[in-house]
């Protein structure tokens, strides 16, 4: 899915962030300066569903305003040679690893 606030707030007189944080805030959507800046620049870690009532209430728009599907990105389905993994547990072993690059103990 791409996100697509700017254009629809844009397309309705919006063009900046603070603007429409104000407005949000005024309908009871408290949100970050940082989550209003991620929601802004197009990559949203994650919004609730309430959060999308309430702009598209602000923005007078409906949710495929706000959303625009991208079929294209979604990978096809496995080729025959290709093993699928399910998600039993059934699939490659994995090792864990430790985020701060050093080796773990010796089992």
């Amino acid at each position: 899915m791409k996100w697509n606030l700017r254009l629809a707030a844009a397309n309705r007189g919006i063009w900046k962030a603070s603007e429409l944080h104000r407005l949000l805030t005024e309908r009871g959507m408290v949100i970050s300066a940082g989550k209003m800046s991620g929601l802004w620049s197009g990559h949203p870690a994650s919004i609730k569903l309430q959060d999308l009532d309430v702009i598209c209430a602000v923005l007078g728009c409906g949710i495929a305003d706000l959303l625009i599907p991208e079929p294209e990105k979604v990978p096809g389905p496995a080729e025959a040679g290709q093993p699928r993994v399910a998600a039993t547990g059934d699939g490659p072993a994995v090792t864990p690893k430790r985020r701060d690059g050093r080796s773990l103990p010796p089992l």
